[in-house]
């Protein structure tokens, strides 16, 4: 009977090197408070997540960032709640028709805002973050109140309406030129925004030179609102992965506690 053959097989090579897993940072604890009288019956004690909100015009990479830094957050083992402008269960739809409508005033307007914006920190943010969650805004009330100024509404009368917003743990306002905000918003839209534009003031009859004059006037507005709440003002105008390394610097500072 013939013996077995022995079977010769080439040497196993060493296991590819494998990239390391990601280093998790386990977010502290950090105090919670509103700005004023708050959501009755919140124990802000009881809010483990963190809030990080993104500001700035339509063109400004808010939406983009917020996508990578959901996608870097998620990959640390974060889970991760979007919230935004208009997307309150209810009232979004109805504002979205209100406004194509233009019918509305402005301080009607300014409450429809307000409601979309209380129903969603309520309903959402709060019990995101009482579940530990990140919860990541694209845009806040600074939006909302810049927008107002602009229009002409009394400062402290807007203080006190945005009184139930709880403090974010961090606040990115996005500053882009408006001559670059421009380039930005044809190249996606083809277009720009009525609403972007401020045409409801009056500024101009022509459309770029009032989206010029709006959003330099939102600019300042955004920069005297710095002074009051202490936002971090970032440069928008720089490529996308250089401002998105900076945003993840920043935010990690923020997970440790050793940035706010």
């Amino acid at each position: 009977m013939a013996k077995p053959r022995a079977t010769h097989r080439a040497p196993v090579p060493p296991p590819a090197h494998r990239p390391a897993a990601a280093h998790v940072v386990v977010p502290k604890p950090t105090p919670k408070s509103f700005y004023g009288h708050g959501i009755p019956g919140c124990d802000v004690s009881q809010l483990t997540g963190k809030l990080i909100v993104m500001e700035g015009a339509d063109g400004s990479g808010r939406s983009t960032q917020i996508s990578r830094l959901v996608t870097w957050l998620e990959a640390h083992g974060h889970a991760t709640v979007q919230v935004g402008l208009k997307r309150s269960t209810l009232v979004s739809e109805e504002l979205s028709r209100a406004q194509a409508g233009n019918v509305l005033s402005r301080m009607t307007l300014s409450l429809f805002y307000a409601t979309d914006f209380a129903d969603q920190l309520e309903n959402v943010i709060l019990p995101a973050l009482k579940a530990g969650f990140m919860v990541l805004a694209d845009r806040y009330i600074y939006t909302l109140m810049a927008r107002d100024l602009v229009r002409g509404m009394d400062a402290e009368w807007l203080r006190n309406l945005y009184g139930i917003a709880l403090v974010p743990d961090a606040v990115f306002y996005l500053q882009v030129s408006p001559e670059e905000l421009i380039q930005r918003n044809f190249a996606k839209n083809h277009a720009l925004d009525y609403w972007e534009s401020g045409l409801d003031l009056g500024l101009s009859r022509d459309m770029f030179d009032s989206f010029v004059d709006y959003q330099k006037r939102m600019i300042a507005q955004f920069q005297e609102l710095q002074k009051i709440y202490g936002f971090t003002i970032v440069d928008g105008n720089r490529p996308v992965d250089v401002l998105g390394r900076e945003l993840q610097h920043k935010i990690e500072s923020v997970l440790t506690g050793n940035g706010r």
